[in-house]
């Protein structure tokens, strides 16, 4: 069990009123909120610390390095890597997917050859792989949802075959919340010869990921999504793939010699970071590993599932309201996305904003899933560690006074 109460002392921002009503923040799926031991963490660096890393041998650079690079350790462990040099610090999800496919994707896919992707993918793990195949000839292939928007290993048996290179999913959708089966899929990427690249922004504050049992070839996940800052994240990738894979950006950090006309790359993981990276970031990012493991992950996880299932039973009670993905919390984390019949959703969140909650509506950078589910935008309500029954209950009185307003 977890202590709502104390955990959401440690959020500020959770103790304000928008439009004279208490807020209800149920938009964590696309940033969630950041604790005080986090903020502290982030001036701290700036107030103290603030020199660049790897560079410089006075003790405010050797402060800020050590940050630095205690906090990559805490994703190496976070994620159960085998070592440090997998973590490749980044923007987030987006930059450490460009990342793959522009540098291991560019030298491993000609033209003929397969990637698979599925209709669940957010845009940063669909175009990515969708350019990298125009560019090279190859073939973009989609895996098909069961009913409820969930991808089957045996529809993964039907699709991967000997041509296919790189299989690209999410770990959970954004929109629909449902749980891919990565490590069964991975099993199978590796049997035909190909990696499995994971989008895992909606999996990592919520799940248990451990990359090492999954045998993911690459898992990126973003730190906003996750109690940090935003700007931050980071790329896990099996050490040998890692080695052979060329930068792609270029300039101070990541170089070991320069000439004139040519230059070498220092080792894992610093080839990949080019540049003055976001230090602070990074560091606050490290801190928000620490409070998240000092809650406990599947505590996190038991609790998203009881306000899932709670949302979902109450939310059925409502005529005219449609919940897209699996109705069982066991198969999913904890948002819920839904549409309103006769109700556009940036009007269901519009009239929820005047009564202080604050969801998403829009295709939530999903079209392709969208068009699958026969729909231009979705509502949803996303929940996190510090949410509650009671917010979930003034959700559903929103509802009500929505259909209300549109005389439904």
């Amino acid at each position: 069990m977890i202590d709502i109460q104390k955990i959401r002392s440690d959020f500020k921002i959770l103790d304000q009123k928008v439009n004279d009503q208490p807020l209800v923040y149920l938009d964590n799926a696309a940033t969630s909120q950041t604790p005080k031991q986090v903020i502290d963490a982030l001036v701290n660096y700036y107030e103290l610390d603030n020199a660049n890393v790897h560079r410089g041998v006075h003790t405010l650079a050797g402060r800020a390095t050590d940050a630095y690079e205690a906090a990559r350790a805490k994703v190496a462990r976070f994620l159960n890597a085998r070592v440090t040099s997998e973590i490749i610090f980044t923007r987030g999800t987006t930059t450490a997917l460009n990342l793959v496919a522009d540098s291991y994707g560019e030298a491993n896919v000609s033209a003929g050859d397969e990637i698979v992707i599925s209709y669940l993918e957010h845009h940063s793990n669909l175009i990515p792989w969708q350019q990298l195949a125009k560019r090279k000839g190859a073939v973009l292939k989609y895996l098909d949802l069961e009913k409820d928007g969930t991808i089957t290993v045996e529809q993964a048996e039907q699709v991967i075959t000997e041509k296919t290179k790189i299989v690209a999913l999410a770990h959970v959708s954004n929109v629909l919340g449902s749980i891919t089966p990565i490590k069964e899929i991975a099993s199978i990427a590796h049997k035909h010869g190909a990696v499995i690249v994971v989008d895992g922004a909606q999996a990592v504050p919520h799940l248990k990921v451990d990359v090492q049992d999954l045998d993911a070839d690459f898992y990126a996940f973003s730190g906003h999504k996750m109690l940090g800052p935003t700007g931050t994240g980071a790329l896990y990738g099996k050490r040998e793939l890692l080695e052979n894979m060329e930068p792609t950006e270029f300039g101070g950090e990541m170089i070991d010699f320069v000439e004139l006309y040519d230059s070498t790359w220092k080792e894992l993981p610093w080839k990949f970071e080019p540049g003055t990276p976001i230090i602070g970031g990074q560091i606050a990012m490290g801190a928000a590993i620490d409070y998240l493991e000092a809650v406990g992950i599947d505590h996190i996880h038991q609790h998203e599932m009881e306000l899932a299932g709670y949302a979902i039973d109450k939310m059925q009670q409502i005529s005219g309201l449609e919940i897209y993905g699996p109705l069982d919390p066991a198969k999913r984390c904890g948002l819920v996305t839904f549409n309103l019949t006769g109700v556009h959703p940036h009007d269901v969140a519009t009239v929820l904003d005047e009564e202080g909650i604050a969801i998403r509506a829009g295709h939530h950078c999903a079209q392709p899933l969208m068009k699958w589910l026969d729909v231009s935008s979705t509502a949803r309500a996303s929940f996190y560690l510090y949410n509650t029954k009671e917010e979930i209950d003034a959700l559903i009185q929103g509802l009500e006074l929505t259909k209300e307003y549109f005389g439904l």
